[in-house]
Formats: structure tokens, sequence, C-alpha cells
């Protein structure tokens, strides 16, 4: 007990339980969900706000992972709604980052407590189970995974577009599935491990962006052919051998694409351009500014600096002012 929590609590009227529910499908609504993802959102008043969540974190992750990159992670209606027509590498980012973000949102939320379908992980399949008590709230993965599956969909046979976008999501989910840790507390006498409490924790988001950005950047372009056995379509390389492009059989844990990116130096249904972004002098401006050129501004900024803790809980800074360069692409 922290001694800030309330004395008594009230149950819910029937008023504001309605009330409730009414705000929780109306976010499920205002999603644009498929009927049964629809279905899905609205069966546990926590997996509206889950879905938010995850929304925003995948978002962020991209825009954090591509801030030095022509194509920004720009995720206006208008260019996201272009770029998810096409199958170019940065579509299976995409893919990749949202999957990932749902995946790890939602066994976040199962041990938080928010869902009212999981809680926390109950890892089984522990080694060495006999000589661990287990305890702690383990991220619960396994509910995320079955949940995160069904949301998505099952894998499409002959259309391979849909076949090229669920391999990415499932390469989202690996890359959150293989970033799992466990966690152990010694709990002994004197701080030696006679017991130990243990629970398993997802790696930070960051991490996973990280790691999906290395493989967008190792991603291979593909095509289809007719697996004879099965009748059903495989992904494959594609049957014209494409200079600079690797003939190697993409493995389940890599990007795949179909069509080759735009450049994104100039404006177009899939993104602004790069006319007056900034950029930095010496990383990245004759990249991202396509040979155009930069303009160089100078300005006056004042930060805080010399910043001293003082006794007992405060932090005194100075304000320094210092001259700048600001660098931006030329039209």
């Amino acid at each position: 007990l922290t001694g800030n929590e309330p004395l008594t609590i009230l149950p819910l009227t029937s008023e504001m339980e309605e009330a409730a529910v009414k705000a929780h499908y109306k976010v499920c609504d205002r999603l644009k969900l498929e009927k049964k993802q629809r279905r899905m959102c609205r069966r546990d008043p926590g997996v509206a706000e889950t879905l938010m969540e995850a929304i925003s974190m995948s978002a962020l992750e991209c825009q954090y992972q591509f801030r030095f990159e022509r194509w920004n992670c720009t995720l206006e209606a208008r260019y996201r709604a272009s770029l998810l027509k096409r199958g170019f590498k940065e579509t299976a980012f995409l893919y990749a980052i949202s999957s990932a973000g749902l995946t790890h949102a939602m066994a976040k939320a199962c041990s938080a407590g928010r869902m009212e379908r999981c809680t926390c992980d109950e890892a089984p399949d522990l080694e060495n189970r006999e000589a661990w008590q287990w305890g702690g709230c383990g991220d619960n993965l396994k509910y995320s995974n079955k949940f995160v599956k069904e949301f998505l969909g099952r894998k499409p046979n002959k259309d391979l577009r849909a076949r090229v976008d669920f391999h990415n999501n499932l390469v989202g989910m690996k890359v959150i599935k293989a970033g799992v840790e466990t966690t152990c507390k010694c709990h002994g006498v004197s701080g030696s491990c006679t017991v130990r409490t243990c629970w398993r924790q997802l790696s930070p988001f960051h991490e996973i962006g990280k790691q999906l950005k290395q493989k967008y950047e190792t991603s291979l372009k593909v095509g289809s052919t007719t697996n004879e056995a099965t009748g059903e379509g495989d992904i494959s390389p594609p049957k014209k051998s494409i200079p600079g492009h690797s003939d190697q059989i993409p493995r389940t844990t890599d990007l795949v694409y179909i069509d080759d990116s735009p450049s994104f130096c100039l404006m177009s249904r899939y993104s602004p351009g790069t006319s007056g972004r900034k950029c930095y002098k010496d990383k990245n401006c004759d990249s991202i500014c396509c040979g155009r050129g930069h303009n160089t501004q100078s300005r006056v900024v004042t930060r805080p600096c010399q910043c001293q803790v003082r006794w007992c809980c405060y932090v005194e800074c100075k304000q320094c002012t210092q001259r700048e360069e600001v660098y931006t692409c030329k039209d």
C-alpha cells in the first residue's frame, strides 16, 4: 500500500457502466477496423486503449528510426494511404513495426492488469523451474501473440502482396519474441540466492525499432512461385535477376518487398519530399537534399547550462546564449 489508496471504493452504477461501455465502443468505431477486428476490440474494454497506445508507439518509433532519412516516416493520411497500397520496403517496415507495437503493448497491458481476458505470464516452460520460485509479473507474450495473430488474420493463399504483408507482420512479432529476457531477484539470507523470484520481460521498444530498422536495411525483393505439392503461393526471389539485388531465398526473419521505392526527393503521393527539410551538414545534407544543395541560417539560442544540484531537491542552472547554424534543403 502506498497510502494514496481511497478508503472506500464505490461500486459503479449501471449508468456509469453504460457510459464507460459506450465510450469504449466509440474508440473501437473511430479506429475504422474491419468487422472481425471491431468485434475483438469491443469484447474487452482494455483492447481499445491498447490499440491506441500501439499505434502511437509504433508511429513515434518509426519517425525516430527514420529521422535522418529522405523518407522520415511521414504518416499524414494522404501519404500513408498511398504508401500502404504499394509493396515498398518502407511499407514492409510499417507492417512490421505495427505488428510489433501491438504485440508489445498487449503483453504489457496484460501484466499491468489493464485487460479482462489476460493477466501475468505464468511461464510454465522456464528451465530449472524447481529451483525458481515463480513471482513478479511477467509480460504475457503467449496471450499477446495469440491475440495479434487472430486480429491480423490468417495467412492468405494466392495474392502475393497479401502474403508479403502477412510475412512482414510475423517478422515484427518474431523480433519481440526473440527479445524476451528472464529477470530474477534473490530473496535468500544476506543476499544469497537460495530462493529466486523470476519473471519474463520484453525488450524496450526502442531496441525493437532498432532491430527492425536493421532488417529494413537488408530487406529482400521477392516475387511469387506456386508450391507444386500444395498449390499455394510461395514467396521467392524475383524470376529475373536484378542488378544490386540478391537472389537469396528470404528467411522467416527477413523483411521482404515487391516494389522498388521512389526516391522521396520530390513531393509525390508518397511523401512531401525533402524541400525545406532540416539536415546535418557533415552527416546527411548531401543525401537528404538529393544534390540540390542546402541553405544555411544563423540563429541565436538560449539554453540552460552549468547546472548544479542544490540541497535538497532542485537543480539550479544558468542561461547561456550561443549562435548556431541551421541547414535546410533547397527547393
